[in-house]
């Protein structure tokens, strides 16, 4: 029986290994130094479908040929697709996907969206180059991971990743670029500080982000102090650094160049704050949880609103690089299979700095 499962969208965090080089007296960025194996010889090809481009293209005459092909083409995509990013009815009830398929097609939201949609990607090449090599450090690092299948669509800005049974899914319309003019219709629901970091070059990431959170390090149980949450979030974002070799840093984590940049600025200060607050060890996940979830700032800190979100994820990435700064030996399985928060920090002697 097709599965309805569809795993739940996740949104956002990343990660980095290795102390810089000093030359006479050089210096260069952690994450120019992040030590990486050799996985030229990992028999990993990234081919992205494009579903995207054969449904924006049906015609009202050829639904109930292509609902067919397309059951077997895709068959758990599809039914996915159908029931819970559409949400037009299951496939397999053709009369009535008919009916609802022929109102979709012939709006003109959907026909512009779609003329969008074809406009900003006639292909995805540079993707495919940055998740191909991104996914072949992951088959490397864990080889019985299964590489599913790449399927880029148009759901009505609905999914951006999803992850389900042999896929990974790549909504197209919500990577249009920050000045898409559909945005802005859209903020109730998607607001500008999310969709500004609606854009091409966070295809990849988001998708690395939601395989490390979903499928390779899920975390399972939120009843655990702010220090764990710390350390899991910096590992998310270490692993980004890993695998991600030319994604900036702002891209990783969702912050704008300004946002990084105060948050590198006062990052003792809001180190210092957690601990005056006492929150490291506090396992109130609903008071604590707004250092971890996306926002547009972090309301007790900062002048005019121009604090970074999501401090509790920095703070815990800058340590994992601390810690894994002084592991050499480690990698990133090990890394991963090190579950004891208080002692990377106190390995990483991360006091702020």
């Amino acid at each position: 029986m097709i599965a309805m499962y569809l795993k739940t969208l996740q949104k956002y965090s990343f990660f980095l290994i290795i102390a810089c080089f000093i030359v006479i007296i050089a210096s260069c960025s952690q994450t120019d130094t992040v030590q990486r194996p050799d996985v030229s010889k990992v028999n990993v090809t990234v081919k992205i479908e494009r579903f995207d481009q054969e449904f924006n293209t049906l015609k009202v005459d050829d639904i109930t040929r292509m609902n067919s092909q397309w059951q077997k083409n895709y068959p758990f995509f599809y039914f996915d697709y159908m029931t819970q990013m559409l949400e037009v009815g299951d496939p397999r009830d053709s009369v009535l996907l008919m009916e609802h398929l022929k109102q979709v097609l012939q709006k003109k939201d959907f026909i512009d969206l779609a003329d969008a949609v074809a406009r900003k990607y006639p292909d995805l090449r540079e993707q495919e180059k940055e998740l191909t090599q991104a996914f072949k450090y992951i088959k490397y690092y864990f080889p019985s991971y299964n590489i599913p299948r790449f399927i880029a669509f148009m759901g009505g800005f609905s999914f951006q990743t999803p992850i389900g049974e042999n896929y990974i899914g790549i909504g197209l319309d919500m990577f249009l670029g920050a000045d898409s003019k559909f945005y802005p219709a859209l903020v109730r629901s998607i607001p500008l500080y999310m969709s500004r970091r609606f854009t091409p070059e966070n295809i990849a990431p988001r998708i690395v982000e939601t395989v490390l959170r979903e499928e390779l390090l899920p975390q399972d149980n939120l009843n655990q102090n702010t220090l764990q949450h710390m350390v899991y979030n910096g590992k998310i974002l270490y692993a980004m650094d890993v695998l991600l070799e030319t994604a900036s840093d702002e891209t990783k984590i969702g912050y704008t160049t300004g946002q990084l940049a105060w948050a590198k600025k006062y990052q003792a200060d809001i180190w210092a704050w957690f601990l005056q607050e006492g929150l490291l060890y506090d396992t109130d996940y609903l008071k604590t949880q707004k250092y971890f979830t996306d926002a547009p700032f972090t309301p007790e800190l900062g002048e005019n609103n121009e604090s970074a979100p999501k401090l509790g994820s920095y703070i815990g990435w800058m340590m994992v690089r601390k810690y894994m700064a002084r592991h050499p030996e480690l990698d990133l399985l090990k890394l991963f299979q090190h579950e004891n928060a208080q002692e990377i920090l106190e390995q990483s002697k991360f006091k702020g700095k």
